[in-house]
């Protein structure tokens, strides 16, 4: 049973910055991060492919937020600096053991953590 927990989120001011956590179940795997803001369809935010030499971000994201992993702690991060009250989610870590690059969709992904949620007060 591969189980995904995330932790790290909460209220933050405009500008501010947290780190988010995703630890996971031991194995190789292409993971992501993507979000879920108020009346919104869950987007992607970043990913890294199985081997983590390859990433990706999304427009609104990049230049502000880094992903990474420790593989010897098992645990993927997502760090978030600048943060706008747009950037307000619930925040999911996903992952995939069919892929070797990465996938923006949702539908690529067979294990999701269960959320935490992120508010970024103006």
């Amino acid at each position: 049973q591969v189980q995904l927990v995330e932790s790290g989120g909460g209220l933050v001011q405009a500008g501010g910055s947290l780190r988010l956590s995703c630890a996971y179940s031991p194995s190789n795997y292409a993971m992501a991060w993507f979000r879920q803001g108020p009346g919104k369809d869950r987007e992607f935010v970043a990913a890294f492919s199985r081997s983590g030499y390859s990433t990706s971000y999304s427009d609104s994201v990049k230049g502000r937020f880094t992903i990474s992993r420790d593989v010897a702690k098992n645990t993927m991060y997502l760090q978030m600096n600048i943060l706008k009250p747009d950037d307000t989610a619930v925040y999911y870590c996903a992952a995939t053991q069919r892929l070797v690059f990465y996938s923006r969709n949702t539908s690529a992904y067979d294990y999701w953590g269960q959320g935490t949620q992120v508010t970024v007060s103006s």
